[in-house]
């Protein structure tokens, strides 16, 4: 189950980053949902490396073949199979890994566990993976089109260049005007300047992913297990590179007293809402109908391209310099990815809440 994302809605992947591809099945998808496959593709297209300088130069199309339970542009109800093809792996660039272990990578972890482990790329470990979150998150967002719930996520601070206001003082629509995916166009300048310099350097830097779930229905999630901030965060902190997750308020609501914090109730002309939004959408690890926003924070990429120290695998000292295309900042290309689960997660637990009800 190590491999199998959701209760109802479920996406098990499978593949590594130099095996001949990618893929993965989607089982529990509502029958009758239009499929887009140019809607899925274009999704892929976000995610995919090569897309700009400050990305991984390696060149994949990322194409997607669906396999199964599509008929006539419509789902069957049946499980959904899809491909994606490697075509440009440079397995030769990881012969000087084989040996040893590479500094904050899963090498010395998966040995451990497996008593063995695909050096090329770290196999399994690899973030090309995310290429099925991706397809199984496109097709949740194409359900998710017919209750009227919108998810997007933007990149929000790179190393110490972070934006000032919170996700109501910025225009969606600018998120993909730029090769960082802010929403702020002064800011992204700043970001993409700062991740070219660090990628000239052959180093790496981390940042912020601020993700937003509008309209989403009253009533997901459970409250004692099944708290639907914990299934989100749960699902962020699968991603790779991620080390942190925060919804509402988050830590900054610490420094508030509880007559601060404390979200009015108050009525209108659609019903009783709220005055403020501090609790980010959740109350008792329940849904309240008000926008569900949180925060994803991503370490600098592990893979930097100097000189560090590490032992092989026999636990004898050596250096390694790093070869291959990686990323300097996975934001960028983790943006669509943190949409990818917020979706699964959302249409997973409206899938829980509609069968509890006759």
């Amino acid at each position: 189950m190590s491999n199998t994302f959701g209760n109802l809605f479920r996406l098990t992947s499978f593949g590594e980053s130099h095996g001949p591809g990618v893929g993965g099945i989607v089982d529990g998808f509502p029958a009758g949902i239009d499929i887009d496959p140019d809607f899925i593709q274009h999704e892929l297209d976000r995610r995919r490396p090569g897309q700009s300088r400050i990305t991984t130069p390696r060149k994949e199309a990322d194409q997607v073949e669906l396999l199964s339970g599509v008929f006539e542009g419509k789902s069957t109800g049946c499980p959904i199979g899809f491909l994606v093809r490697n075509t440009n792996q440079h397995s030769t660039d990881y012969d000087n890994m084989r040996d040893l272990y590479r500094p904050s990578h899963a090498d010395f972890t998966y040995m451990q566990k497996y008593g063995l482990r695909d050096h090329r790329g770290g196999g399994r470990s690899s973030a090309r993976e995310t290429i099925s979150r991706c397809v199984g998150g496109a097709l949740a967002k194409l359900a998710l089109r017919q209750l009227g719930v919108e998810i997007y996520a933007y990149t929000s601070q790179v190393g110490g260049i972070a934006l000032e206001q919170d996700y109501t003082a910025y225009d969606p629509s600018l998120i993909e005007t730029n090769m960082v995916r802010c929403p702020d166009p002064s800011k992204a300048e700043e970001m993409e300047r700062l991740i070219a310099e660090v990628k000239a350097q052959g180093d790496t830097v981390g940042g912020i992913i601020t993700g937003v779930i509008k309209h989403c229905p009253v009533g997901l999630g459970e409250p004692a297990f099944g708290k639907l901030h914990a299934a989100l965060g749960g699902a962020m902190l699968s991603i790779n590179a991620v080390k942190g997750f925060e919804y509402g308020q988050g830590f900054a609501g610490v420094t508030q007293r509880g007559s601060e914090q404390n979200d009015i109730f108050i009525p209108t002309p659609q019903g009783i809402s709220t005055r403020t939004n501090r609790s980010g959408g959740i109350q008792g690890g329940i849904s309240n109908g008000q926008d569900i926003y949180f925060r994803v924070a991503f370490k600098p990429v592990a893979t930097v391209l100097m000189e560090q120290e590490t032992v092989t695998v026999e636990g004898k000292p050596t250096l390694l310099k790093a070869r291959g295309r990686h990323d300097p900042c996975v934001l960028p290309r983790a943006v669509p990815i943190v949409e990818a689960m917020a979706a699964m997660t959302v249409l997973d637990y409206y899938l829980l809440n509609k069968s509890t009800h006759l």
